[in-house]
């Protein structure tokens, strides 16, 4: 099922693309959230996101650093669930709205990624899958332990395609089983650490988070209508980490924020640090910096997991390669369960041959 379903999500932008109507940007070939001459400021973009759901929360307004469009994220209330999330696109260099979809509407795509990630169970079914994924190194290091003294036997490679279903099948199990051994222990393992996002992100909240707000402790959550400027909240965030480019923003009560604060997630400019987030952290109300620290090595290790484990990193090139190996562990797979049926099929047999020999009398 991971393999079915991940198969297609590792082209997951190129298919959105292909079936997805493309918006033209009023100010093509800058990054949105830059500070570029042209674009709307940002209070401006979220007063007309408000305006299209009244009522609402702003809880996540995020960019990109490619094309002047960005996202915002509300809700009714903070900490509502994902399912009552709407997120709404905008083109930022003219302030047109490009695009509303509400959290629980994405589409084939987005039923294919939560059957993937925990098969519309929530945290048990993460839980659930990351302890599959366990048990899946667990059997690739019991294949590897088994395949070193099978190897003494035959050269590599062998394929003795001669000889019975059997054994050509366990060839064909072993040799591409050993081709893809680095990657599937890497897809494993990076799939585990992914199934233990939201363990990771409450340890973030209840650790880091709460020491860089602890002077804020025992005070009430702001009301949204007591938020400050956006925009004077991303200058002083500049301020502190200024060769560095805003991902997104999370507002109070939010997953990735206090009850006080707008944080402001800063992504490096390179291939590598563009996956590890910085957050600096700026009282909403007042616009004062509060705080600003690097990541904890556990969710960096969440961070470069995610691209990692879908191949989104290397491009086009890398995404086939990922493709061709997903391929080659579904062969394993299905070639290791038809060795277990026909293995408990050969012992029946060879059980039943001495049985009749020893049911036919000595002469």
């Amino acid at each position: 099922m991971l393999c079915v379903t991940g198969l297609p999500l590792i082209f997951h932008d190129e298919i959105d693309y292909l079936t997805e109507e493309q918006p033209a940007f009023g100010m093509p070939g800058i990054g949105s959230s830059s500070a570029a001459e042209g674009l709307l400021s940002l209070d401006e973009m979220m007063r007309r996101a408000l305006a299209n759901r009244p009522g609402e929360v702003p809880l996540f307004m995020a960019f990109d650093n490619d094309q002047p469009s960005m996202t915002v994220t509300t809700a009714p209330s903070p900490d509502s669930p994902g399912a009552e999330m709407t997120i709404q696109s905008f083109d930022r260099s003219t302030g047109e709205q490009i695009g509303m979809v509400a959290e629980s509407d994405g589409g084939v795509m987005h039923f294919l990624l939560q059957l993937h990630t925990d098969m519309f169970l929530g945290l048990p079914g993460m839980l659930f899958l990351g302890a599959m994924g366990v048990l899946f190194v667990v059997a690739l290091v019991s294949g590897l332990v088994l395949y070193a003294p099978f190897m003494r036997k035959l050269e590599f490679g062998t394929l003795r395609v001669s000889r019975s279903r059997r054994l050509k099948w366990l060839d064909y199990h072993n040799l591409l089983g050993i081709v893809a051994l680095a990657w599937m222990l890497v897809v494993g393992l990076t799939g585990v650490i992914n199934a233990l996002s939201v363990p990771i992100e409450d340890m973030w909240q209840a650790n880091e988070l709460a020491d860089m707000t602890r002077e804020y402790d025992g005070r009430e959550a702001l009301d949204p209508a007591r938020y400050g400027s956006l925009d004077l909240a991303m200058a002083r965030a500049r301020e502190v980490l200024p060769d560095n480019n805003p991902q997104f923003i999370g507002f109070p009560g939010g997953t990735f924020s206090s009850k006080h604060h707008y944080a402001v997630f800063f992504q490096g400019d390179t291939p590598l640090t563009q996956r590890l987030l910085t957050p600096a952290l700026i009282d909403a109300e007042t616009g004062e910096f509060t705080d600003a620290r690097p990541m904890p090595w556990y969710y960096m290790a969440l961070s470069m997991s995610r691209p990692l484990h879908f191949g989104d990193y290397g491009g086009l090139p890398l995404k086939i390669l990922w493709a061709l190996l997903t391929l080659f562990t579904m062969i394993v797979l299905g070639s290791g369960l038809y060795l277990w049926l026909a293995k408990g099929q050969v012992s029946s047999k060879a059980h039943l041959r001495e049985v009749e020999r020893l049911a036919v009398p000595a002469e």
